[in-house]
């Protein structure tokens, strides 16, 4: 097809006009726009310029060609200074042409109606962003460039809100919908990332002080390319909040796999404000909501149930490390909100400054509790910890252990003007008004927590990245990571505390220990006091077996000076349920009762440590290790009492330090437990100190030491509240998937070992629901492993207890594991995982280790409704208590057996059900 003369021109006339249309109608307001309107005829409106020319456009097709004629001045024209100069403009037209839209038909009918126009808009801003994200720094040294840039970022995104909804949820469907929205994402999180570097070169104190005497000041500048920033991301974050769009972000890898988020959170959280700048209560407080706003986009990412962002990032090495570099920065600012400078400067701004070390504790809780980063956090945070730990008593308690912290953090939003922004760096930077560049205003929308709350919240992360620290799993993780959180806080402890935190005054010498364990009893108490609002009860229960341990390694003599006077003071205040499970304490009661005189704390040996050292570099399967660990538990304190009833008969009160020092190493023999996952962390440890009772050993000591030590077997232990919710449930398969995996697990039982059978379920498993990656499927493999053995340890932990407690009562009978289960009819618990025989009376347990109700075994070879038992190491039984819900799935359903209890019964008219072989426990009955 030819394009004759007269077409020719007619287009190029179309061209000019729409060129002289965005030059003189991009700053009108929507009202002035709306006026021109009502006054037209067909409309079509009438213009005067400034230079007196008549200027007649047709509005209706002025939006019809406006998106594409953008980008087409976008694609041919130099990436310079007067594209973004002619862009601002184009898009800031159209905003108010949007604004118009509901209050004219035709308009409506065009930019919101118009599929295809719509579709040119959203291919404008992904244009406009491409173009911008790969801007470079170093070309643009004029003024202008940096704010035509970070406006022109911040006002496409917002074109957005105007052009296809203001409704989140709306308009993230149609991102979503859209066949670029990766490559949206990708250019807009590194255009953003563009802006925070023109930004970082503003802040630096050699660019502080350029033109101080022309308009627009330093200052200015800074405010408007902060507020700017702060607009985008905002917006970006925003976009996170929604689940649709956080989870496809989720799965770009140019964003997470291969570190684009991390790449801009770390350019934002170095922003560092130079000194010209620091008497500027606005940069300050709009650089500290910046860096506020991109650590809520990475809690956003953490806590996506979906998919784990840390678990993709975590995919390779240079991500990996990218995000350790930002977790280092968040410790960073940890460590500076703390500095008392800072303290009192920020009790005297005005300025919303965000929630930036709230986030920042969010965001360490995060780290610390996931298995790719807790190493890293215990090695580089630990000192700032101890050096808390060591704070005066009183500084402590005012900081971390009340309602009424100074000063509190106040959020806002900030309510972004499209129009106003670009008209800003426009209008100032023409040649007519120089002189006269007004401030740019920035509106803040406050919204603040209540400051208890806000306190509470702050302290209960605080007790959180202590016991993830301190928590350790099995199989989950490395073996050099058992205790290690607690010898690098022993090593610390012998560091001077000042280099951490300088402008506090510390004590130093024999008080040092005292002042630790003092602070560490009153965040205890004040811990149990914020459950179950803010805290649960396996967290404060890890805060509690830290104490402990720690109490029990630290040098007595350096805290025994006003040892009774603290006690009495923590007495007074806290710890009914503390006090349950402090050892040396309960011992000091026996030796009292029974006659001893009191003696100091002798100096512990350096064996206790190295006895712990030792055990890290012991390789044993998990069921031997614990059933080592309780051998060893309940033989030192036959070893206790023992020794107790010799040193009676000699009447000597010298060994009742060697009582102590065997108490020690009960510490030493308990081994914390929990995970990324799992809700029963530091269960094993109330089972293994609170249930347990000294044996006696004579008739000597059940006479002379009844008094004393019955004390301790009448201490009632803790019980951890199993409803508690867990801290972070990532679900990453839904039911069905969960069916096929359970299934394949039965005739692979140890895929987590076999890297290609992992991959394969991935990818058959991806086919039926989410994304499921092969990082994900290990971890969910090594997690479900540890939560079996888990249960079995409970189990076999509440056993022995049970038999101490029938051999104080019948006497010291020997009892052998191959006995049958009629044999023991006193006992009416659990014993451990068996091999099961008809007529074996056993407990079902579920996949977590829950009991789900008592049975006989009914048949375990051969074949039941065309299952073979063996093949599929599973058992036939029959329910006779039921613990669960009758309609819960059963692990094996068919339409011949039922898929739940319920239908079960109905078919088979009894509750007969078909279970894991491996879930299955022995049982006693009475």
């Amino acid at each position: 097809m030819r394009i004759t003369k007269d077409e020719s021109t007619c287009i190029a006339e179309q061209v000019v006009d729409l060129i002289s249309a965005v030059k003189e109608l991009h700053g009108l307001t929507s009202q002035e726009l709306n006026k021109l309107i009502r006054d037209s005829e067909n409309f079509t409106i009438h213009f005067q310029t400034e230079k007196g020319l008549q200027l007649k456009i047709d509005v209706e097709k002025l939006a019809g060609f406006l998106p594409l004629h953008l980008i087409a001045v976008l694609v041919s024209s130099n990436k310079d200074e007067s594209l973004l100069r002619y862009s601002l403009c184009g898009i800031r037209l159209l905003h108010s042409l949007c604004d118009l839209a509901p209050r004219h038909t035709k308009l409506e009918q065009i930019l919101l109606d118009d599929v295809k126009i719509s579709e040119q808009l959203l291919d404008l801003v992904f244009y406009i962003l491409v173009v911008l994200s790969n801007t470079r720094q170093e070309s643009h040294n004029t003024n202008l460039v940096p704010l035509l840039h970070s406006a022109l970022v911040t006002c496409s995104l917002y074109l957005l809100t105007g052009c296809i909804s203001s409704h989140w949820q709306d308009l993230v469907q149609v991102l979503l919908a859209h066949p670029k929205v990766d490559i949206f994402m990708d250019a807009a999180f590194r255009a953003v990332n563009v802006a925070i570097r023109f930004l970082q070169v503003k802040l630096s104190a050699q660019h502080a002080d350029f033109n101080m005497g022309s308009s627009p000041t330093a200052e200015q500048v800074v405010n408007y390319l902060c507020q700017q920033c702060e607009a985008s991301l905002q917006f970006l974050q925003t976009l996170c909040q929604q689940k649709l769009f956080r989870e496809r972000l989720l799965r770009n890898k140019e964003l997470c796999g291969k570190g684009g988020v991390l790449f801009l959170a770390q350019a934002i959280l170095k922003l560092k404000v130079s000194t010209p700048f620091l008497e500027s209560s606005t940069v300050v407080a709009a650089v500290s909501r910046l860096k506020a706003k991109v650590l809520l986009i990475l809690l956003h990412l953490c806590e996506a149930e979906s998919i784990s962002y840390l678990d993709e990032v975590a995919s390779s090495s240079g991500s990996l490390d990218l995000a350790k570099s930002v977790a280092l920065e968040v410790l960073e600012l940890l460590k500076a909100a703390l500095d008392p400078k800072h303290l009192s400067s920020c009790s005297e701004r005005t300025v919303p400054m965000g929630l930036l070390r709230l986030n920042a504790m969010r965001l360490a809780d995060i780290f610390s509790d996931d298995s790719n980063f807790r190493s890293y956090i215990t090695t580089y945070f630990t000192k700032v910890l101890t050096a808390i730990f060591s704070l005066p008593h009183g500084e402590f308690l005012s900081i971390w252990c009340s309602s009424e912290l100074p000063p509190r953090e106040e959020d806002a939003t900030l309510e972004y003007d499209l129009f106003t922004a670009a008209g800003w760096v426009l209008d100032t930077f023409s040649s007519l008004n120089l002189s006269n560049a007004s401030d740019i205003e920035i509106i803040l929308i406050p919204s603040n927590m209540p400051q208890a709350a806000y306190a509470h919240q702050r302290t209960s992360l605080f007790v959180k990245v202590i016991a993830n620290l301190h928590c350790f799993v099995p199989n989950i993780c490395e073996e050099q990571e058992r205790n290690l959180f607690l010898h690098k806080f022993l090593e610390c402890m012998r560091m001077d505390p000042s280099e951490s935190l300088p402008g506090f005054s510390f004590t130093s010498g024999a008080h040092k220990a005292n002042t630790v364990c003092r602070n560490l009893r009153s965040l205890l108490s004040h811990a149990e006091s914020l459950i179950p609002n803010f805290l649960n009860e396996e967290d404060v229960q890890l805060l509690r077996v830290f104490y402990n341990q720690l109490q029990s390694l630290i040098n007595p003599a350096d805290f025994e000076e006003n040892q009774v006077q603290e006690i009495k003071f923590e007495r007074s205040i806290s710890l009914d349920k503390f006090s349950k499970l402090d050892i040396n304490e309960h011992h000091q009661e026996a030796q009292s009762t029974a006659g001893y005189s009191s003696s100091p704390l002798l100096k512990k040996e350096r064996s206790s440590l190295n006895n712990i050292s030792s055990n890290q570099k012991e390789e044993m399967s998990e069921s031997s290790a614990f059933q080592e660990d309780q051998h060893n538990f309940r033989n030192e304190h036959m070893n206790h009492v023992d020794d107790a009833t010799k040193e009676d008969k000699d009447k000597s009160g010298g060994t009742a330090t060697a009582v102590l020092k065997e108490s020690d190493r009960d510490f030493q023999n308990v081994e914390t437990s929990g995970s990324d996952t799992s809700s029963t962390r530091g269960k094993n440890f109330v089972g293994q100190m609170g249930n347990v009772d000294f044996p006696k050993s004579n008739d000597h000591m059940k006479e002379n030491g009844r008094q004393g030590v019955q004390e301790d077997e009448k201490v009632e232990p803790i019980q951890i509240e199993e409803k508690q919710p867990r801290k972070r449930k990532r679900t990453i398969m839904n039911d069905y998937q969960m069916t096929m995996i359970e299934k394949a697990l039965v005739d692979e039982p140890d895929m987590q070992r076999n890297a290609a059978s992992i991959q394969l379920w991935a990818d058959k498993l991806s086919i039926h629901g989410s994304e499921v990656t092969f990082s994900q499927l290990k971890n969910w493999l090594n997690n479900r492993k540890a939560r079996l053995a888990r249960a079995g340890k409970d189990v076999r932990a509440s056993m022995e207890v049970d038999n101490a407690h029938s051999e104080r009562q019948s006497g010291p009978a020997v009892r052998h594991s191959h006995d049958s289960p009629e044999s023991h009819g006193e006992e009416n618990v659990p014993s451990d995982f068996v091999r099961c025989m008809p007529g074996q009376y056993v407990v079902l347990v579920d996949k977590q280790g829950e009991e789900i109700g008592k049975g006989k075994v009914l048949q375990v070879q051969g074949k039941w409704y065309g299952k073979s038992l063996e093949e599929s190491e599973t058992c036939v039984v029959d329910i006779s208590e039921l613990k669960a819900e009758r309609w819960v799935r059963l692990p094996h359903p068919s339409e011949a057996t039922g898929s739940s209890f319920s239908e079960a019964e109905a078919k088979l008219g009894v509750m007969r059900v078909l279970w894991d072989s491996k879930k299955i426990l022995s049982f006693r009955p009475q």
